[in-house]
């Protein structure tokens, strides 16, 4: 035999994790006198491709779960992958866009198969990408989250907390994809910064006395107004604060309230508070218990609002003017 000059991972390695796998090696020993050390493997969504930061995440992990089984632990580092929900939907759905079709098109049945095919793909691109690192994981353990049991931990752990008192419905501001038509977590959000402009919106007071005026970067929400807000310390305002005027549009009446939140040096200084379509809104209308009125279909056009003009029903929201 010759030895190469130079070192050929791809000729070392290959086959060589199989082995280890093929030997048990990364199984714990069940020795009831060694102390355990496990850890769970964050595990990643089957969105996509494992990245960099797996890598790095990973093969810490790895080393801990070495050092300790070379220490005479029983290890294990349990391997598992993220079914992720709403982000896997939307990325099969966006494969699907580019054939032209819709889950609408497919069918509930269907479009779920379509995500199972998509899971078991990127499942098996996880697996490789795993056995490359040579990460010392149990398969023989290997969970996902749609599994029976962990589906029925969860189901468990959440009528529990129900009947706890802990989890109960209300309404919230959420964060809502109106292409999916449901709500995302925080994390699922990407913000982005848009140039906005100032509307300015007069609403004329019900005794005739004139008009407040408020500046607006959301004129679309204005049907979802339920009072105007200054400064309890704002000199300008201080004789209006109580009185009614008229939504622009509509034949509703709403008060004009004092709160704290706002800014009086921002704009005119009076706000418009619409609590079911802005998170400060929503505090202000809390503190206050002024009414919530969502004026937006689930997929971000206008819904039949209170406004006197039928012409508004099926507009998108505004995005951009």
């Amino acid at each position: 035999m010759e030895l190469e000059p130079k070192y050929n991972p791809t000729e070392v390695e290959a086959g060589q994790y199989q082995k280890w796998l093929d030997a048990g090696v990364f199984k714990p020993s069940g020795d009831k006198k060694a102390k355990p050390y496990s850890i769970v493997i964050p595990p990643p969504n089957v969105t996509g491709k494992l990245h960099l930061g797996h890598a790095w995440d990973t093969t810490l992990q790895d080393m801990l779960i070495r050092q300790k089984r070379m220490q005479g632990f029983d290890t294990l580092y349990l391997p598992g992958m993220d079914h992720a929900g709403i982000a896997t939907q939307a990325k099969v759905e966006a494969k699907l866009r580019e054939q032209g079709i819709s889950r609408y098109d497919l069918g509930r049945d269907k479009f779920v198969q379509q995500v199972w095919d998509w899971k078991d793909e990127y499942a098996a691109i996880i697996h490789a990408q795993w056995a490359k690192m040579g990460l010392s994981l149990d398969y023989s353990r290997e969970r996902f989250t749609l599994d029976d049991g962990l589906s029925q931990a969860v189901k468990k752990v959440f009528v529990d907390l129900y009947n706890e008192g802990l989890i109960y419905r209300g309404e919230y501001i959420v964060n809502w994809d109106p292409q999916a038509r449901t709500a995302l977590s925080d994390i699922e959000v990407l913000h982005q910064d848009d140039e906005g402009a100032f509307y300015h919106v007069k609403y004329p007071f019900t005794d005739g006395s004139g008009f407040i005026e408020i500046a607006t970067t959301r004129p679309e929400t204005m049907f979802g107004d339920t009072a105007i807000a200054v400064h309890p310390d704002d000199e300008r305002y201080q004789d209006i604060i109580g009185k009614t005027v008229k939504l622009p549009l509509t034949d509703r009446e709403i008060p004009v309230i004092s709160d704290f939140y706002v800014d009086r040096e921002f704009g005119t200084g009076a706000v418009k508070i619409t609590p079911a379509h802005d998170p400060n809104d929503f505090e202000v209308g809390n503190r206050h218990d002024l009414p919530r009125i969502n004026v937006m279909n689930d997929d971000g056009t206008m819904n039949e609002t209170r406004a006197n003009s039928m012409a508004w029903i099926g507009l998108k929201r505004v995005r951009r003017l």
